[in-house]
């Protein structure tokens, strides 16, 4: 599974700082925290007809993680949005929509990893692109890597930090064995996510999904914890439960729902997306559009 270029996005304006600029413009400093060691946090956004699903979760989340690592000045969600809306309106976008909000500890006045060296306060970047939900809805294969995802013993999942070399390069992994993602375990052998998204696996009418103990809280996992019509268990799984599910299915900002139909070489279930992941795909889309905060 590789996204495809989208040639709408050929003359996008990106936003930095109060400043728009053409895509093939630089507008990152390389005094910028986010170059200098990936000292940065960021949000995922979907646009849904001039709307942002679960924009006040995103933004709080972004908060949280910017005050967690000690940013200084982080600006006000007021701010942010208007940040938002100015690059969708300069882009003329509206629906179909991918956003990548961005927010780095800010510039330093001379290379180093000390956050005393940051005077400036955060840099903002605001990323809008055309970019439909990027997986196959005929069915995702996965791949265990042998890449653990951290445990906060290591570094708190609940950061949503910029650093993804862990899940990078579980995706190399992946890539090597011709599969669309990575499976990834945690220190202890548990299931936590993939590379890019989190797990549900579906056990007759129940959904099963790991605890957030080595991946984020993701957004589009609570929302699936809230609005799917099933019981749900929220706990330690193994590797064997996701290879015996009836299905199994990823969630994520950016591929919305997708079934997977193979883990490791097994099919999974009857091989196909099956009826419960598309009926939680179905009432994901109802309601994320329905529940969209409008920002144009």
């Amino acid at each position: 599974m590789l996204q495809r270029y989208d040639e709408r996005n050929a003359d996008l304006r990106y936003w930095v700082n109060g400043t728009l600029r053409h895509r093939d413009e630089p507008g990152i400093s390389p005094f910028d925290s986010v170059v200098q060691g990936g000292d940065a946090v960021w949000e995922g956004l979907r646009l849904y007809d001039g709307g942002i699903y679960g924009l006040g979760a995103h933004l709080a989340r972004l908060r949280r993680s910017a005050v967690a690592l000690g940013f200084a000045a982080i600006p006000g969600d007021g701010e942010i949005v208007a940040a938002l809306t100015e690059t969708l309106r300069a882009n003329d976008m509206r629906d179909g929509v991918h956003v990548r909000l961005t927010l780095t500890r800010g510039v330093k006045v001379t290379s180093g990893m000390d956050p005393r060296l940051n005077r400036a306060g955060c840099t903002l970047i605001v990323l809008a692109e055309h970019k439909a939900p990027v997986y196959d809805t005929g069915g995702l294969t996965l791949v265990t890597s042998s890449v653990r995802r951290p445990g906060p013993d290591v570094l708190d999942p609940k950061i949503h930090h910029n650093n993804l070399l862990n899940s990078i390069l579980a995706k190399m992994e992946a890539n090597v064995a011709g599969a669309d993602d990575a499976l990834m375990l945690d220190a202890r052998g548990f299931v936590a996510e993939t590379n890019a998204t989190h797990l549900f696996a579906v056990g007759g009418d129940t959904l099963v999904t790991p605890r957030a103990v080595a991946c984020p809280e993701g957004i589009t996992r609570d929302t699936v914890l809230r609005i799917a019509p099933y019981p749900v268990e929220v706990r330690d799984v193994t590797q064997v439960e996701m290879y015996t599910a009836d299905e199994v299915f990823c969630t994520g900002t950016m591929g919305e729902i997708a079934g997977v139909t193979r883990i490791d070489g097994r099919p999974i279930g009857t091989g196909e997306v099956g009826p419960v992941t598309r009926k939680i795909a179905e009432l994901y889309r109802e309601h994320a559009r329905a529940n969209a905060t409008s920002v144009i």
